[in-house]
């Protein structure tokens, strides 16, 4: 349960922080355009996992904890847009990337370990 709360509260950080990042993008064509995008995924992040959380049966939790895999990696390809395009590149985001990357690798091991015991069943 500890680790299910864990990864509620640091889904939600990352949701936050996502936030805090659009904010400070330029007001212009590109900063417009992948901060609607970046803020989109970055927070579905927080909001598919709570839903991953309250699956109804495990062929449900496989199917919502692809979306959040999903989601977490989308945003990291956005982060690394703003980066590559000088958009925006500071510590901030090069700091939201590697938990981008992390959570991606951590939904990614969830959901296929959920799908290795649903196979089993």
């Amino acid at each position: 349960m500890q680790a299910i709360n864990d990864l509620k509260s640091r889904t939600k950080i990352f949701a936050l922080n996502i936030i805090k990042l659009v904010k400070m993008l330029p007001d212009d064509r590109t900063g417009r355009v992948l901060g609607n995008q970046i803020i989109r995924s970055g927070t579905s992040v927080a909001a598919n996992y709570r839903s991953a959380c309250k699956a109804r049966s495990k062929a449900d939790f496989i199917s919502k904890i692809t979306i959040v895999e999903e989601e977490a990696d989308e945003t990291t390809l956005w982060l690394e847009l703003l980066m590559e395009s000088e958009t925006l590149n500071n510590d901030f985001i090069k700091a939201l990337h590697k938990e981008a990357n992390e959570l991606t690798a951590i939904f990614t091991s969830s959901g296929k370990t959920a799908k290795e015991n649903h196979i089993k069943k």
